[in-house]
């Protein structure tokens, strides 16, 4: 058969219509014939990474200070006794995103994390609003993150006002700014180190997150003997162990889901892993189920030593020790949570430069960005502007009003990527882009199987064979045969093959993107209490057919041969498709509906300036501006050709 050859450049129906066609062009996975039209002429990152070093980023990056004052708030608050099952829910409904990373991580193994998933899945323009957010997410997020050192760091030192003059916090008389020295030094030092590369960062981060995690595993230990002890007087409670319901307990789920937020980071560090069909998916679970296993033990532990509306809100775990005479394990908590704070940090610069690097590898930010040093082999220039801008804001600035618009970027992230395995099983790109330099070749190898499908055509009918009147326009058939031969569709299986499989994956494509819609529709409708009642039902009556209409339609239906094909071979698969993405879009899209209207008020003004920064940079030079579009089944051959030299006669 011959195949269809496609431009999805500015060239198309009308400016309109080629602005559609840039927001949806898609790249191709990053292969050997990849780096000619990917990031071809840079140096490649270090291959250092192994299973241990995944965790130690991905354990990290997740187990923040946060948890030794969460357990505090979301059991007076929500909770209770019943903090353990809050913190397990959020580990499952986190769980369900590590999959689908997982199943991603490991078929497209390339710096860029959701951006790079979004890039090949969905289209460009979803991709550069993913990129831009996930920016936004680990610039705010490593700031407030360095902001919070310094008053932990303080108590290992005798309290508030005992750091040194030129670390201290210090406000600046008539500007009402709080500055923040020993932030902005720590950022430095940390950028610092990223520099030097990939092995020697995550091995000092290993180091940091082991004492962290050892802080841990003594408020376990010793918690347990004081509560063996005591008889455990927190569950000892009229209220039983869910004094909120489990409603409550659920409602503590969704607060304590952002303390799972890190493990994207190991995702981000794809290209640099020595093995990443085996080591990605490894990495991203041994580093979930062991933040999920301390999260759960601690909290077991801390709501068993104090009642749960006794317990300190600002510090939970060194407050509940001293009320059992153990004043001294303040400084072992202090201490662990100085280290959390540290290597969360590490884990919030790390991803960003890469992040900039496949950008800028795009075309979508300057080349600048996509330098690659060729002694450390890390993107030594993006590390550095992530540095700078991340230190500004943590010596200058209060982040703390800024900190939900972190969440905005991961959970875009996640259902993002979601989406992305929908699209993988079920309607896997069947196009790839081939540089317009190799026009030539392509046109060859299109010729040739014209050829091959001309003659195959005479030998069935003679009425209904076909040439080509200019041996530089190549024949289109294949999926729209039809309308060009329809006698053929009776006569020829294999057509009538590729027009029933053309009729699956439009079925599939609109199913997905309805059921994204009935989706937000539902969550949307649920969470709107100022809803009118009858509306409110209606609306959630609506999305919910549609959700459920989708979940059945895409149950029924066959997914895609050539997703065994898509990218690299021997990764991990997400199981239980299409129920486990579906239920983890749902689920990231009502944590996205309840952020409040003031954090996407804040959003809206980054995403507007990334839609200016695309429409006059990004759009114009990305690398696929000038892309010619074949099948996937011939990428190979053309390329191939390419670097043989060689045409086909």
């Amino acid at each position: 058969m011959g195949f269809l050859v496609d431009s999805q450049n500015d060239g198309g129906p009308g400016f309109w219509g080629g602005c559609v066609r840039t927001l949806i062009r898609r790249k191709q996975v990053d292969s050997a014939d990849g780096n000619v039209h990917g990031h071809g002429g840079h140096h490649q990152l270090a291959k250092e990474l192994s299973v241990l070093h995944l965790i130690a980023i991905g354990v990290g990056s997740t187990i923040g200070a946060g948890v030794y004052i969460l357990v505090g708030t979301v059991a007076r608050e929500h909770s209770g006794p019943a903090l353990a099952l809050s913190f397990l829910f959020a580990g499952f409904a986190a769980a369900l995103s590590a999959f689908c990373y997982a199943e991603l991580a490991s078929r497209c193994p390339s710096a860029g994390s959701a951006y790079h998933y979004s890039y090949i899945c969905v289209g460009e323009g979803v991709a550069w609003l993913v990129g831009w957010a996930l920016i936004l997410e680990y610039t705010i997020g490593g700031s407030a993150v360095a902001r919070g050192i310094s008053p932990n760091l303080a108590l290992l030192f005798g309290g508030e006002g005992s750091l040194p003059f030129f670390l201290a916090r210090q406000a600046i008389p008539g500007l009402g700014i709080v500055v923040d020295p020993c932030a902005a030094i720590l950022v430095f030092v940390v950028t610092g180190l990223l520099c030097v590369g990939i092995k020697e960062s995550t091995m000092v981060q290993s180091i940091v997150t082991i004492v962290n995690v050892c802080a841990m595993i003594f408020v376990i230990i010793a918690g347990t003997y004081l509560g063996f002890k005591t008889g455990w007087p927190g569950y000892e409670l009229p209220t039983g162990y869910f004094p909120f319901g489990v409603d409550g307990m659920l409602a503590g789920s969704a607060t304590v889901f952002f303390a799972y937020i890190g493990f994207d980071s190991v995702a981000s560090t794809a290209e640099e892993v020595k093995n990443p069909q085996r080591d990605l998916p490894m990495g991203i679970g041994f580093a979930l189920s062991i933040c999920c296993s301390l999260y759960m033990l601690v909290s077991i532990v801390v709501v068993g030593l104090v009642p749960y509306y006794a317990m300190d809100p600002d510090t939970p775990i060194s407050s509940a020790f001293a009320a059992h005479g153990m004043q001294w394990a303040a400084y072992i908590i202090t201490a662990g949570a100085v280290m959390a704070l540290c290597s969360t940090l590490m884990g919030s610069i790390l991803p960003q430069p890469r992040i900039l690097m496949a950008m800028a590898r795009d075309g979508l930010l300057p080349s600048f960005f996509s330098d690659v040093n060729k002694k450390s082999q890390v993107p030594v220039k993006s590390t550095v502007v992530t540095g700078l801008c991340a230190a500004t804001l943590a010596f200058c600035m209060d982040v703390d009003q800024l900190a939900g618009m972190v969440s905005v970027g991961t959970l875009l992230a996640f259902t993002m990527v979601a989406i992305s395995v929908l699209i993988l099983r079920y309607v896997p790109p069947d196009e790839v882009p081939v540089p317009s330099s190799l026009q030539d070749t392509i046109d060859s190898v299109s010729l040739h199987y014209n050829r091959i499908s001309e003659g195959s055509s005479k030998k069935k009918s003679k009425a209904h064979a076909g040439t080509s009147k200019d041996s530089k326009q190549p024949l289109l058939v294949g999926k729209n045969a039809s309308a060009d031969y329809p006698d053929l569709v009776k006569e020829d299986p294999s057509v009538k093959y590729v027009l029933n499989e053309e009729k699956r994956r439009k079925i599939a494509g609109w199913t997905i993107a309805f059921t994204c819609i009935g989706a937000f529709t539902l969550t949307y409708a649920a969470s709107s209490l100022a809803i009118q009642w009858l509306v409110r039902y209606c609306l959630c009556g609506f999305g919910g057919a549609l959700l459920l209409t989708g979940l059945v339609v895409l149950t029924c239906i066959e997914q895609d041969e050539a997703r065994h094909n898509f990218g690299h071979s021997g990764g991990f698969t997400c199981p239980f498709v299409p129920l486990l993405p579906i239920f983890c879009i749902l689920i990231n899209i009502y944590l996205l509906v309840n952020l409040g209207g003031a954090t996407w008020a804040r959003v809206s003004v980054w995403l507007a300036i990334g839609v200016v920064v695309y429409l006059f940079y990004g759009r114009k030079h990305s690398s696929l501006m000038d892309a010619v579009y074949v099948p996937v089944a011939h990428a190979g051959e053309i390329y191939g050709r390419r670097s043989s030299g060689d045409t086909l006669a």
